[in-house]
């Protein structure tokens, strides 16, 4: 018995490794692929699944957003600005889903949730910008000055930008909250879409953004789950760990990376986990 848990774990630890590396260079969190993965391969109960991602969120979100705020790609302004939209819809969310954690509605959900993945893509692969130009602050953009500068590596020069569609952004946001706090992820997919596409910042702001804003989301949503007793020390400390070691990978990788290849390494991302999700939901595979 003790020799099978400590399998389990090292496997746990050795997945969610390669899940925060992931997670985070594409800023998806990880959790959103840990979670089905959980479920079907190491055959973890849907709903402690989803605590412990949320928990490993929390662990990549913490590293990676650390490193990404020492190479000020980080827009912490705009993050707490779009929190106020993502921490209700996460409170939303985890309650939705402690009540429905015995229905047979779940399945239903991650098949939506692939949909909503998918639905994403066609405006994502026409949007190629490297650096986006011709962007247009809206009033409260100005008033709460939601914009700044960074250095770029690979291109080797400052990139000044600024936010423009706020109201979108924060509609785009709440909805995240909501998926994040529901399926224990962090719901990265969708706000970089509305960091990019709403507010048209560069993607790497976006991606480093999105790991620290992650962190907030995930803290609400795990503080539901913890509270109504589905976060287990012995699934979500593996995954934890693993996702902290992968995440820091990730974040030394991004900045050297050009704002394109981070793009279409996310949107490749978003095609492999929406299949995943609708999949699963269908009970194939």
């Amino acid at each position: 018995m003790a020799l099978q848990l400590l399998t389990f774990v090292l496997l746990l630890l050795l997945f969610a490794i390669g899940a925060g590396f992931l997670g985070s260079l594409a800023g998806l969190g990880g959790g959103v692929i840990l979670v089905p993965v959980m479920v079907i391969a190491f055959h973890v109960p849907f709903i402690l699944a989803v605590g412990a991602s949320a928990i490993s969120v929390l662990a990549t979100s913490t590293t990676a957003g650390a490193a990404y705020v020492h190479d000020h790609l980080t827009d912490i302004r705009i993050g707490m600005f779009l929190e106020i939209a993502t921490v209700p819809g996460a409170l939303v969310g985890a309650a939705i889903t402690i009540v429905l954690a015995k229905a047979d509605l779940v399945p239903i959900l991650l098949i939506l949730l692939g949909a909503v993945l998918l639905s994403t893509l066609p405006s994502g692969m026409i949007h190629k910008e490297d650096i986006p130009t011709g962007v247009v602050p809206d009033a409260r953009s100005r008033k709460l000055h939601l914009g700044g500068t960074y250095f770029d590596r690979k291109l080797g020069r400052p990139v000044t930008y600024r936010a423009a569609n706020t109201n979108r952004a924060l509609q785009v946001m709440f909805g995240a909250g909501l998926v994040a706090g529901m399926f224990g992820i962090g719901s990265g997919v969708l706000k970089v879409l509305a960091l990019d596409r709403a507010l048209r910042l560069p993607m790497k702001v976006s991606t480093a953004t999105s790991n620290f804003m992650i962190g907030v989301t995930a803290a609400a949503g795990a503080s539901v789950l913890l509270a109504a007793g589905y976060v287990q020390p012995v699934i979500a400390a593996p995954v934890a760990l693993g996702t902290t070691m992968g995440s820091f990978l990730g974040s030394r990788i991004l900045p050297g990376l050009s704002n394109r290849v981070v793009r279409y390494v996310f949107q490749a991302l978003l095609v492999a986990l929406a299949v995943e999700l609708i999949l699963r939901g269908l009970g194939i595979g």
